[in-house]
Order: C-alpha cells, then structure tokens, then sequence
C-alpha cells in the first residue's frame, strides 16, 4: 500500500520520520524553517530534497490489517525508500517512534545512510512500562493562558507541554494535533501489540557516519537516560539533555535544535566530501 507523503527541494533526500500518532507535519513543523534559514545563510550550499511520509494508520496513509506490528511499519518504510530514493545515499532524521524505526533502518543501510539524526527517540527499551523516566514537570507555567483554552485542548496540549506559551502552543495546534485527530486508534492498537522490533536496531555494527541524538531534560515519554544507553554504538554521535525540553523539545527549545542540526550537517558533508 503506497504512503502519503510531501517532498520539498531537491538534491540529497532527507527521509524525515514522525513519531507515533502524528503526522508528517511534526516533522515539517521544524525541519522546513531550519532547512529555509540554512539555504539562505549558505547561498551555493549543498541542496536537500526532504521527504516527509504519513506512517500507516497516521496522517492520510491507510493501515490494513495486515500491520501487525512495528516490523510491518519497518517494512512500509523500507519499500518506500526503495520507491522514492532507491539505491542512492540519504540521511534519515527520526522523531520518538519515528526514531526507532530510523535506527533500524540505519542498521540495515549502513552503507547508503549518510547521517542519523534523532530527536526525543525512543531509548534501549521501547516499551513505554518499562522506561527509565523523569516525573512529569512544567518549567515554565502559564496557568492564565492554560485556563483559557477550551478543556480539551488543555488536556492535549498539557499532557506534554514543559514550557507553556501562546507560541508553543500554536506550533502544537497547527503541527501536531491536526495529525492526532487523523490516527487511526483501532489499527494502532493492533499495531502496538507488537511494538517491539523483532531485530533490535542496534544488532549489527556499530554505525560510523555522523549521528545527532538530541533529547529532553523533563521528557516523561522516552526520556534520555534510555538514549543514553544506545551511544556506544554510534561512535560519531553528538548526544545532547537540553534542559526546559519535554518530548515536544521542537517546540520549546527551537533554537538549539537548528544549531545542533547545522553542526550535524556540517559533519555529515565534511564526511561525504572525504
């Protein structure tokens, strides 16, 4: 079954993955800006061409019954690379559960993968019971602007929300609750019931090319203590706890994510170039 997606640019792809529930927005929400500020701070620079799918059951890409588990949505995205990038070399960026699965095909493309960027990614254990993680903690409140939103959007919005603001939210509502409202909860469900990949992403060797793994301080979802785990093997990788950072990190720590995710480019084309 073919994936929705949204390609923008040209040149190297990018396969940009979302977590789990969202859609391709989360991703685009960050990425898009960061890639527009880097293309104009670097006329002549190497050119991306971002891709952006809809996982099954997520966005506006149909699950059926035949996903069972995360090694089928492993394997959805593994025919989409083929499709969409075939045999050329990429650099794949992965968002929690789309971390995961970012990992895995890293490990199985060593070769054709430039550079592994994470953010908020799923750690050593998948399953949520049995994360190490922090209590959940609100940095910075705003129990004026939290009173004045409609219940349900409180809800949503605060279940993760470590800094809260008018901006974080708005980037909530216009890049991830759109994609909330799309999931397919039945086919989920069925997916989660085997949420663990069969072959565990870092099983092969070691991944040589530059990696970014980026995490929050205050995540109560994936944590970083889990990440921090997986370093030994990604020797080329920059490992980053930014504190007032809850799983939304994109939204509440926008300007040292772009700073990491420039440095990271840069050493995945100094590497490409050697």
């Amino acid at each position: 079954m073919p994936m929705h997606f949204v390609a923008h640019g040209t040149g190297t792809p990018v396969l940009a993955i979302h977590g789990w529930t969202p859609d391709h927005r989360l991703m685009t929400g960050f990425m898009e800006p960061f890639f527009a500020r880097r293309s104009a701070a670097r006329p002549g620079g190497r050119p991306y061409r971002r891709l952006y799918p809809d996982l099954p059951g997520m966005g506006q890409t149909e699950i059926t019954e035949k996903y069972q588990g995360t090694d089928d949505m492993l394997n959805a995205l593994q025919g989409f690379v083929d499709h969409t990038i075939g045999g050329a070399p990429f650099l794949i960026v992965g968002e929690s559960y789309g971390g995961y699965l970012a990992r895995a095909i890293a490990n199985s493309r060593p070769e054709q993968v430039l550079g592994l960027g994470l953010v908020c990614p799923i750690g050593k254990e998948a399953r949520h019971s049995k994360r190490t993680l922090p209590p959940h903690t609100v940095i910075a409140a705003d129990p004026a602007f939290m009173a004045g939103l409609p219940p349900a959007d409180a809800a949503s919005y605060g279940e993760l929300a470590v800094v809260q603001s008018p901006e974080t939210f708005r980037r909530f509502r216009e890049e991830i609750a759109p994609g909330l409202a799309l999931a397919d909860d039945e086919g989920l469900v069925r997916v989660a019931r085997n949420y663990e990949l069969s072959t565990a992403p870092e099983s092969g060797a070691p991944f040589e090319r530059p990696a970014l793994i980026v995490t929050g301080r205050q995540d109560d979802n994936t944590g970083y203590a889990d990440v921090y785990a997986l370093l030994e093997h990604y020797p080329r990788a920059t490992f980053a706890v930014l504190d007032r950072a809850g799983h939304n990190l994109q939204l509440e720590q926008p300007v040292l994510l772009d700073a990491f995710l420039d440095e990271w480019l840069d050493r995945v084309e100094e590497a490409a170039a050697s």
